[in-house]
């Protein structure tokens, strides 16, 4: 079991070795970088690469860990006593699995995704410990142990929004995806558009680069805001000269709105861009 990367997925040697020892390690995979780096593609290209299933967990700042083991839907049995429903009888009727008990039922190796963790409370990770460890937990309302059939293989992925604790870094195998260099992006992009002109893309880099590159950006375009881009480029027909004879490398791109998500940055940008006029 060797993870490569696949044909829709660039990995980096750093990237599959990190995989690749997690798997060995049988520890989750703890993926770090800025957002649009592709951590969440990660897992869904391991499960492709692998032939594994894929479960995936999103986890939102009101998720609680219990939901991804199990809950209890005290609500439905009460309604159904109500009503004399015979499968009152039987608490199991209103055990609904989470993604983690899915995983550990499954009836083959798969990829659990654990998307976003550092979105809920600090204490969520650490709710986690055991399960991660043991992967095994145990239902109270009906006495049973649910112990993993096969360990799957775990992903976690987190934004920096929260510091993780440490007991719950230590369980884990840490990598962070650096943001792709020139080269590393000619080969994403080429995975996404392999008919795209090179000469399109050499500009539309520069440009992408050179914006990362603007102190006091709040938020840097990202790798999955250039493929958007380039998308629109290609769709509008936009000619190579307007990129290539741009009078100011500062000033605003083409279809800016790809690249730039907030409006302090457009306003940082059209203030370099009459800077530049200014002094011309």
């Amino acid at each position: 079991m060797n993870f490569t990367g696949t044909d829709k997925y660039v990995a980096t040697d750093e990237l599959q070795l990190a995989v690749n020892a997690a798997i060995a390690l049988e520890k989750p995979l703890l993926i770090k970088g800025e957002p649009g780096t592709g951590k969440t593609m990660l897992a869904e290209q391991i499960s492709e690469a692998l032939g594994m299933p894929l479960i995936q967990w999103h986890v939102k700042s009101t998720t609680k860990a219990q939901q991804g083991l199990y809950e209890y839907d005290a609500v439905s049995r009460l309604r159904d006593s109500q009503l004399g429903d015979e499968k009152v009888k039987d608490i199991s009727n209103y055990i609904v699995k989470g993604k983690m008990w899915e995983a550990f039922e499954a009836g083959q190796q798969s990829v659990l995704l654990i998307d976003e963790i550092d979105k809920a409370d600090i204490e969520f990770p650490n709710d986690l410990l055991l399960e991660l460890d043991k992967m095994e937990f145990f239902v109270y309302e009906t006495q049973k142990l649910v112990k993993a059939k096969t360990r799957p293989i775990v992903i976690i992925t987190s934004n920096n929004e929260k510091e993780l604790p440490d007991a719950f870094l230590r369980r884990c195998f840490f990598h962070y995806i650096e943001f792709p260099n020139s080269q590393t992006m000619e080969k994403i992009v080429d995975v996404h558009y392999p008919e795209i002109k090179k000469e399109l893309v050499r500009q539309a880099m520069d440009v992408f680069f050179d914006v990362r590159k603007i102190p006091g950006l709040k938020k840097k375009p990202s790798t999955s805001e250039l493929i958007d881009w380039l998308k629109l480029l290609m769709a509008d027909d936009i000619p190579e000269d307007i990129l290539k004879n741009r009078d100011n490398k500062n000033a605003i791109p083409p279809l800016y709105g790809a690249l730039l998500k907030n409006e302090q940055d457009v306003h940082l940008l059209e203030k370099l861009a009459f800077m530049h006029r200014a002094k011309s």
